[in-house]
């Protein structure tokens, strides 16, 4: 006899199968798909309510007597996930792709030139750069939950481009493969000598990077809060600076001059007695005043288009710039267009390849360079939150940083799988953001499409490779500067007690130093007799004490950890005693 019990456990019939959870699937399908199809077939899904005339009005730095100054009326503004007009997201995509386009391409162009690499060789790194930084680009742009609360990418409007960190400590990579034998030297029959084509030498400045970007990986699984400890803006403040203050003494200045390569050095005699070479179209002595001339048109033409230019050509002074100097130079016969025509019409990665090996002597500085990415990452995410409009505190905030970070690292590996050198966060794009009032990831997408096509499109490389050396050095000097001024802004944050001015200057003492006497530290090893691993090493330390970014980065590194802190009233004390001293000033 069953009781109540067994009576309540019967089992009950199967229910059947519901299509509750198809019918939702296939009703976000429809839902996405209706809003594509209203996008594409409406004027609102094309324009917005945009103002498209602000963007493209000429600006006036004074107002005309007798006019009154007109209230300005702000366009709306678009959030990261808002619903973006086609139009707005393609142009606002172009802007960002063309304002990060000289940043792309200058570092590809001075790799070549240092390594007298072939123009075949040359445009396609460039080509490389570009179809490269607009991949990893999407992937620094997603928010992907790896699990365990970590993130890869930001999930902002943070696209990524060839960093500017890499190209001094890759100067000195190469100094040292050149004068240890890795790399040929020609001599002349009158007995000047100079450098040959070396493009092993960027192969392994790549797989060097694949071994060190590790350390980055690493760095992004640290809390945010304890690689802000470590890294002050102290610390990246015065990194950043440094790199853009000796990228112009490298590379900025001397192009400008006709060259930076054997040519500046004025030899009586040799293939570079003129500059670039004396087989170039116009060939003259480094620092002709032509030469001078060409360089301070491009950029004059920044300063130009920053006081007149609309809103979207000032986000591209850089690119103007460039185009007037060209335009004047092929006028002036100084263009030599064997680039462009030997340049293929389409083009994509590995089209060249390169060894990949690691050159030993070149870790230690590598993963130097990798934390200065880090450092350099934490900043521009940050600026990128606040011009955004989300928070820079909190959890997700910290996530963004995390997420960026590791992308970073990540994108380090693969870029040199793309045969691209390691990659950053570009802080320019923050002043696009900031004047259309677009930080829509969509945008982002249509820049790095433009980026991808820029490089797939082959002879646009070697329209770049064409650029006469004075004209990209009147750009590139104004761009090294901008990169030096974030420097300054980030050391703006610091509040200069005496613990903060004496790490500073002793930083700044080896920076400026490498900086204005270049070759202080490269014999510092010439007369110790020491095995091939300890030369390793000496090369190693030679490297980093000759680039002047991360011998400044490891002394400010080292005194911010061990200098005890001040007590909280003396600092106090130190910055009104300032504060007061400043105020008399202004009396």
């Amino acid at each position: 006899m069953s009781n109540a019990s067994d009576t309540k456990e019967q089992p009950q019939p199967t229910p059947e199968p519901s299509l509750h959870a198809h019918d939702s699937a296939r009703s976000k399908i429809r839902t996405r798909l209706s809003n594509i199809g209203e996008k594409v077939t409406t004027r609102h899904g094309w324009l917005g309510d945009y103002d498209y005339a602000w963007l493209c009005t000429p600006t006036l730095p004074v107002t005309l007597p007798g006019r009154t100054k007109r209230v300005k009326v702000l366009p709306p503004f678009y959030a990261l996930d808002a619903d973006l007009p086609l139009v707005l997201a393609m142009t606002s995509g172009l802007q960002h792709a063309l304002a990060m386009l000289a940043g792309l391409i200058t570092p590809p162009i001075i790799f070549a030139n240092a390594l007298s690499l072939d123009a075949s060789t040359s445009a396609y790194m460039i080509s490389a750069s570009l179809i490269g930084c607009g991949i990893l680009s999407l992937v620094q742009m997603s928010r992907l939950r790896i699990g365990g609360g970590y993130y890869l990418g930001t999930g902002l409007l943070s696209v990524v481009g060839t960093s500017f960190a890499t190209l001094s400590t890759a100067n000195a990579i190469f100094n040292a493969m050149y004068a240890d034998g890795t790399c040929p030297m020609i001599t002349a029959a009158d007995g000047t000598t100079s450098r040959g084509p070396c493009p092993d030498a960027y192969g392994k400045v790549l797989g060097t990077s694949m071994v060190a970007c590790f350390l980055e990986i690493g760095m992004s699984f640290l809390p945010p809060r304890t690689l802000q400890r470590i890294f002050p803006p102290m610390v990246t403040g015065t990194v950043i600076l440094l790199i853009g203050a000796s990228l112009i003494g490298s590379s900025g200045i001397p192009n400008w001059g006709g060259g930076s390569n054997d040519c500046q050095g004025r030899p009586a005699t040799g293939f570079f007695a003129l500059c670039p070479d004396i087989a170039a179209p116009r060939p003259l002595l480094w620092g002709s005043p032509e030469f001078i001339g060409l360089g301070f048109l491009s950029f004059v033409t920044i300063l130009l288009t920053e006081l007149f230019g609309s809103p979207f050509l000032k986000n591209i002074s850089i690119i103007v710039g460039l185009a007037v100097g060209c335009i004047v130079a092929g006028a002036c016969g100084y263009i030599d267009n064997s680039s462009i025509k030997t340049a293929p019409a389409i083009t994509f990665l590995w089209v060249h390849t390169f060894k990949i090996r690691v050159y030993a002597p070149a870790i230690l500085p590598m993963l130097a360079v990798y934390i200065s990415l880090a450092m350099e990452a934490i900043g521009d995410i940050t600026a990128s939150a606040e011009v955004s409009k989300v928070a820079v505190v909190g959890k997700q905030f910290e996530s963004r940083i995390q997420g960026g970070v590791l992308s970073d690292g990540i994108g380090g590996f693969f870029s040199a799988l793309f045969t691209v050198t390691p990659l950053s966060i570009f802080a320019q794009n923050n002043g696009v953001i900031a004047i259309t009032r677009c930080a829509n990831r969509n945008a982002g997408r249509w820049c790095c499409f433009f980026l991808i096509l820029f490089g797939v499109l082959g002879k646009i490389s070697g329209v770049f490779l064409a650029i006469p050396n004075p004209v990209l050095g009147g750009v590139t000097t104004f761009l090294f500067a901008s990169v030096a001024v974030s420097g300054l802004r980030v050391l703006s944050y610091t509040r200069y007690t005496r613990r903060d001015r004496f790490i500073l200057a002793a930083a700044l003492s080896f920076g400026f130093g490498d900086i204005l006497v270049p070759s202080i530290f490269t014999h510092l090893f010439d007369t110790v007799k020491a095995g091939k691993g300890l030369q390793g090493l000496f090369d190693s330390i030679t490297i980093v004490l000759s680039t002047p970014f991360l011998a400044a980065g490891v002394i400010a590194v080292v005194l911010n950890l061990i200098l005890p802190e001040e007590d909280a009233a003396d600092a106090a004390e130190d910055v009104e005693v300032i504060d007061i001293e400043d105020q008399k000033e202004k009396e």
